[in-house]
């Protein structure tokens, strides 16, 4: 059988992303159906989320299917010596398909290799994190009109931020051009700017972040520095309010510029911007039950024809 697990968006072709949006796009009109009754998602959150756990478990529910799973690894066989294997194979048992977030890099692709179901990589370590890429791509989309051709600039964490890493290899479809803003603590790693150079995106580095740096932006991507991925936390106070949002410094920004942010913000975005047209990150988290619909739906061989067709939608 063929095994549906979504590890990385770089397994995607852009028809395939584009595919997906459409797929989003049926599911914000009509969130509530019935195409998953029957069906039982399971999440294995090894590591703190919120948004992405209750995104995926509310976009579960909303489609009808059973939610089981944990929140804290510390209320599971994992205390006791279980194996990342013993797990996935028990779990398995009982779902149709295997949300997982996980510490460490590499584990979503170990789960798919051993998983007689699908599972789909709810972020692992600083590695990647694809849904959170789908619902960014939404978002871009729905806020530009298209995905061809844009101005991206990644302000924050480069280094051990996986949502801009996932984002930077999906875009290699749509032409953009991109800009790293950051430290030289927390630069872009050196792997993805060879992956920009090996498929032709451009890319260009910046460690002045002011009005004049961002005022080219279609997208500004703000991300926190991530504490829990730091050795050496006198590293962390060096550089953890590195960059900060400020509300003036949206005075020479686009028209059509939006702020976007995974999520959860610390101090790198004024709250005082919240109420600027600029801002869009509560608008993005909201993108992911649709994305995450449409991914779980995939991962269970469930076509965009089907969803148009779907008759049990609920009003």
């Amino acid at each position: 059988m063929e095994n549906n697990s979504l590890v990385t968006i770089a397994k995607y072709s852009k028809e395939k992303l584009l595919y997906l949006i459409e797929m989003a796009r049926e599911f914000e009109k009509h969130p509530n159906r019935r195409l998953l009754e029957g069906r039982v998602v399971a999440t294995l959150f090894f590591e703190p989320s919120t948004r992405t756990r209750l995104s995926f478990e509310t976009a579960a529910n909303r489609l009808g299917a059973r939610v089981i799973g944990f929140a804290d690894p510390k209320v599971t066989s994992n205390t006791k010596g279980e194996t990342l294997k013993d797990t996935i194979m028990m779990v398995s048992n009982y779902a149709d398909v295997i949300i997982m977030r996980h510490f460490l890099e590499g584990a979503a692709q170990y789960a798919s290799e051993v998983s007689p179901v699908p599972v789909v990589n709810a972020g692992d370590g600083a590695n990647q994190h694809p849904s959170q890429t789908m619902l960014d791509l939404y978002t871009i989309a729905q806020t530009q009109g298209t995905l061809e051709n844009l101005s991206i600039y990644l302000v924050g964490d480069l280094k051990y931020g996986r949502t801009v890493h996932s984002l930077l290899t999906a875009m290699r479809h749509f032409n953009p051009t991109f800009h790293f803003i950051a430290p030289d603590e927390l630069a872009m790693p050196k792997y993805y700017k060879m992956y920009c150079e090996e498929h032709h995106i451009r890319y260009v580095e910046h460690q002045d972040f002011d009005a004049d740096t961002i005022a080219g932006a279609d997208i500004l991507y703000m991300t926190r520095v991530q504490r829990e991925r730091f050795t050496d936390l006198m590293e962390y106070e060096r550089v953890k309010d590195a960059y900060l949002l400020k509300r003036d410094m949206l005075a020479k920004a686009r028209q059509n510029m939006k702020i976007l942010h995974p999520l959860p913000r610390v101090n790198e975005i004024e709250y005082s911007i919240d109420d600027t047209p600029y801002a869009y990150y509560f608008q993005q988290a909201r993108n992911g039950l649709y994305a995450r619909q449409a991914l779980i739906c995939d991962s269970l061989g469930i076509t965009l024809e089907e969803v148009k067709n779907d008759k049990t939608i609920i009003a």
